[in-house]
């Protein structure tokens, strides 16, 4: 079922967090690419150029209670589905947590289904430039810009905040209301807002929240996005119990200069250590 550093699902203890890969971008609409960031990712992290503290000044390297799984296996698009799930809910079953790197937005989908097995109660804290929150898209109800409305339709999830939103249509607006979700679209963000959860927080990071100066190698462009500095605030004063994250829509192939690859490594670190409480 993995592959890569860790083959071994046995390594996984309880309180520990995994950090999973899924290449998959078997859902996406416009661009292929995303399932090549798990391993540009890793190259990036372990890389000299740069190191594995964190801006508060703890160090990764010293902390034993996260390990890198490798990636999922996932034999193809019909399958997708079912084996993330089950592979999600392997590292959760044994009492870890997940930090898992896609692959495009669709992942989330699965993962919640396997985070509901252990939580009865969570939200979602989702960065995006999109709301993902169609009923289907281009005839795929599972497409990367659906995933929270199967989220939200079979109720795995008590609360959705969304930040960052700048691409919103009527059909998104009608799902949101649908739904209940908490949209904070970017023009209405301010510094310094706080966000804060009473339950188990879920955080989804699609890249292209950030600005295109910031982040230029996602699939879709979305001028006038965060700074990575204004999501790194958001994530660092965030007011909740982080159980488990995914950074999405990292495209490599858009990414030649690496500089898209540093600032998910810089997410990774910064998520990885909120969900120690580090």
């Amino acid at each position: 079922m993995f592959k890569g550093f860790h083959q071994d699902i046995n390594l996984i203890s309880s309180g520990m967090v995994g950090i999973l890969g899924i290449p998959f971008d078997g859902f996406s609409s416009f661009l292929r690419g995303a399932s090549l960031a798990p391993a540009r990712i890793r190259e990036t992290l372990y890389s000299d150029s740069s190191n594995m503290c964190v801006e508060s000044g703890f160090c990764l390297s010293d902390d034993s209670r996260w390990i890198d799984l490798g990636d999922l296996v996932i034999k193809n698009s019909t399958e997708a589905i079912r084996q993330i799930e089950a592979g999600c809910a392997a590292v959760l079953g044994r009492g870890g947590l997940l930090l898992t790197l896609g692959g495009d937005h669709s992942i989330t989908y699965p993962i919640l289904r396997a985070y509901t097995q252990k939580f009865a109660h969570i939200n979602i804290l989702q960065f995006d430039a999109h709301a993902d929150l169609y009923h289907e898209y281009d005839g795929n109800k599972y497409s990367h810009a659906c995933p929270f409305a199967r989220i939200m339709e079979e109720k795995l999830a008590d609360r959705l905040v969304q930040v960052g939103v700048r691409t919103l249509t009527p059909h998104l607006v009608q799902q949101a209301s649908r739904f209940g979700v908490e949209i904070v679209p970017i023009d209405r963000w301010k510094n310094g807002s706080n966000l804060t959860f009473s339950d188990p927080v879920y955080l989804s990071f699609d890249m292209d929240v950030l600005d295109p100066a910031f982040a230029p190698g996602v699939s879709h462009h979305e001028p006038g996005g965060f700074s990575t500095r204004e999501v790194l605030e958001i994530i660092q004063s965030l007011k909740g119990r982080i159980v488990g994250a995914d950074i999405v829509e990292f495209n490599p192939v858009r990414d030649p200069t690496g500089v898209t690859g540093m600032v998910a490594v810089k997410l990774l670190k910064e998520i990885l250590a909120k969900i120690l409480g580090a």
